[in-house]
Order: C-alpha cells, then structure tokens, then sequence
C-alpha cells in the first residue's frame, strides 16, 4: 500500500514539473488567460492529469495530448500549435510508465534535472507598453564597425479632430 503511495506522490510531482516547465501553459497563466484564477487552474490541472493517468489504463500518448489540448481550450481559452503537445504527453507517458515500474528514483532525477534546467532559463515577461515607450525619444542603429544614435523622424502633427495627416515630401 505504501509502495502504491509513493508511486502516487512521485508521479503527482513529476505532473507537477512538466505542467509548469511547459512554455504554453506558464505564457497562459502569465498572461491570465483563465481568468483571475489562472494559476488555481494550473494547479488543478496538474491533480487531473494525475488521476487522468491513474483511473485510465494503457494510455496512449494520442489521448494524453487530446486530453491536454481540451484542459488547455476549456480552461485557458488556448490552441497549441507549435509542436510541444506530443513531447509533453511523451514525457508524461514515459514518467507515469517509469513510476508503474517502481523506478521512482530515475523518476525523480528526471524530475529534478528538468525542474533544474527550467529554473535557469529566462521567465516570460510582457512587452512594454506604448506609454512606456514614449519615453524612448532616440533610436539606436549598429552595424558591425559603429553604433551611431539617430533622431527619430518628427511625427506628424494632428488636426484638430484628432485625425493625422500625412503629407508628401517635397
């Protein structure tokens, strides 16, 4: 019965590292795409997929990545086209396999060293914002010998009824 416990346990944290190691998933909470409650959400859905691989035998890696694109299009309003679906669902596949096993120690160095790997990469930031921009009144322009600073080109003024207008050189 212990056994079975901890081979819960061990998957539930490898569940846990791959979701939030997972760019798609960190940019839609980042970003709040479920809402307010986006980061409730990312943590309900670690407890789902775990019980997801737990009440269903002999899962494919087909149905984990079907499963995860509707968690992902229900509850974040997301559609992953850039290919990391079928790894994700690869390497779940692959931990919850190892974990049925009894490997749980090479489970959980897996889990570490990619836990490890995320947290030297960069995190998501939002661009700034156009207000933050106006403050940026010159434009740097480098080429391979020289980095020259060059005035921005006057911007057009505006009529009256806020439209602007642009008029030929000449």
């Amino acid at each position: 019965m212990a056994a079975a416990a901890s081979k819960r346990e061990v998957f539930g944290e490898a569940v846990r590292v791959v979701l939030n190691t997972w760019p798609i998933l960190q940019i839609a909470v980042d970003q709040g795409f479920g809402g307010v409650l986006s980061q409730q959400k990312a943590d309900w859905m670690v407890d789902v997929v775990r019980d997801y691989f737990h009440g269903n035998e002999d899962l494919q890696q087909g149905e984990v990545e079907d499963f995860l694109s509707v968690l992902l299009d229900q509850e974040f309003n997301t559609v992953v086209e850039d290919g990391s679906l079928p790894q994700v669902s690869e390497k779940l596949c692959l931990l919850f396999s190892q974990c049925q096993q009894g490997a749980l120690q090479q489970v959980s160095l897996s889990v570490a060293a990619l836990a490890q790997q995320h947290s030297s990469r960069s995190k998501v930031t939002r661009a700034p914002s156009p207000e933050e921009q106006e403050g940026q009144e010159e434009e740097m322009e480098c080429d391979i010998t020289s980095c020259s600073s060059k005035p921005r080109p006057p911007t057009p003024p505006q009529e009256e009824d806020g439209w602007t207008v642009v008029r030929n050189r000449k």
